[in-house]
Formats: C-alpha cells, structure tokens, sequence
C-alpha cells in the first residue's frame, strides 16, 4: 500500500473498541500492515502460510481477517469506501440504481459438499456468487451459494438485504434469468422496480448489452483477483469477505489515484 493510497483510507478504517472505551487491548500491529497483507493474500492468491515474512505472523493476519470478518467491520470499512469514491465521481454516496447478476465458479477441495453444488447451465462443480453493483460497478451486496441454487431463488433474499440497507436503491436491471414472480415480489414487497434487459433473438455473437455490461465488468475485475479465480474457502463467510476484500483493494487503488486536471 503506497502513501497516498493509505492516507486515502485511513480515515475511514473503522475505530477499535478500545480507543473509544469499550475495553480491549491496543492491537499488536498498524492497521495499515494488516490491511496491506490480506490485500497481499487475496490479489496474488497465495495461502495464508505462505505470506512473504514482510508482513507480521500468518496467524496473526488471519485472526484480524476472522474478526473483521465475524463484527461486521469489514461490510463497515467497504461501504464507507464506496460512499467516498461515489462522491469523488460526483455522485450521491448512496445509489438509486443498481445490476443484479451471478457467477459461477469452481470450488477447491476443502470446500465441503454441504456448501457447493452443480451448475448444470454452466457445468460447474462449485459455489456462485450471487451481487448486486450500483452503476459504477461497485458492490452493494453478495452472497455465496452452492451453485445449483437458482437465481430467482437467491435473487428475493440478496435484494431483500439491499432494499433495506440502501432506501433510495429504486430500479434494478438483470437478465432473463429473473423473470417471473420475483418482478412482482420485488416491487410490492421491497419497493423496487426489477427491470428485465433481454438478448434479442436476432443477435449473433458477442454484443454488448446496455447496463448488463456492467455487473459482468465487476466479475472481470474478481477474476483478476487470483484468490477468487476458484472458491477456496471453506465457508461462506469467508467467500464472501474475500469479495469485499478485493473490492476495498480496488477502490483504494481509485481513491489514490489523481484526479484529472480541468481544461
């Protein structure tokens, strides 16, 4: 982590219990060092006992990954990130717009058969993430499944978790995999306006398909990632962090970077 891309996020790193007397020791660590190892682990997809001896013990980096992880203070530090770079590209922090879509992706051995399944559509043995991403591609929400769940399914429980964290999220467009009920259930029962962008059936080959673009932008961008290449983790939870790991990673590498002087 350079300089100005620290002195970008450090005031939105959330505040240990201790400095604001809730009891607790001071952490062993900077912030800074701990942050810089899980971005490390999760951008180069190395196992966590081969972090380079740069950063402090393995053991010490995971326990500081579970506990952001377990208290929320990870959800708490991405989100505030978010609402920063939404502002620097002049948007309101909270957004009225979003892209919902999956991904599914192989999972590694260790990931146990009650948590994986099989994608027939796309012949994957593993996990899909399923995410929602405001118009600049940044996450609102995700949520990890086996990869047999289907997306309407998963589709009412991740924009139920939207809709009541982000009260002026409005419109939502998806494919043609979330048609059905779910438009009605999403707009009587969440307050939102499930918009379908279907492919036409006399298009041939690749086309880029309005706002779809999107969402499937922000699964390159985790592609990219080498840790979230394959589902290496053996719960959910932990799949899930990884996504908002490598998304604070981005956003920060956004933050740092100089805005472009006015003609």
């Amino acid at each position: 982590m350079t300089d100005a891309q620290w002195a970008a996020v450090r005031p939105l790193l959330p505040v240990p219990g201790w400095l604001l007397g809730r009891g607790g020791q001071p952490e062993a660590y900077c912030h800074r060092t701990m942050v810089d190892a899980v971005h490390y682990l999760v951008d180069n997809g190395t196992k966590w006992r081969a972090l380079p001896v740069d950063f402090p013990p393995w053991g010490r980096v995971y326990a500081f990954f579970r506990r952001w992880r377990d208290h929320g203070l990870l959800p708490e530090f991405h989100d505030r990130l978010r609402g920063r770079v939404r502002e620097k590209a002049g948007r309101d922090p909270e957004p009225s717009a979003g892209v919902i879509d999956s991904q599914s992706v192989k999972a590694d051995a260790v990931v146990g058969s009650g948590s994986r399944g099989f994608d027939g559509g796309k012949l994957i043995n593993g996990r899909k993430r399923h995410a929602v991403v405001d118009t600049l591609g940044l996450l609102l929400s995700v949520m990890v499944t086996p990869a047999d769940t289907g997306d309407r399914a998963a589709a009412q429980t991740l924009l139920a978790r939207v809709a009541q964290a982000h009260h002026r999220l409005e419109l939502v467009w998806a494919d043609g995999g979330y048609t059905g009920e779910l438009i009605t259930h999403c707009l009587t029962a969440l307050a939102l306006v499930l918009t379908i962008i279907k492919r036409s059936d006399d298009t041939r080959g690749f086309v880029v398909l309005p706002k779809r673009w999107i969402v499937e932008r922000f699964f390159a961008h985790l592609m990219r990632t080498r840790r979230l290449v394959r589902d290496f983790e053996r719960t959910t939870s932990s799949a899930e962090a990884m996504v908002h790991w490598s998304m604070t990673l981005l956003m920060t590498r956004r933050l740092a970077r100089p805005r472009p002087a006015r003609a």
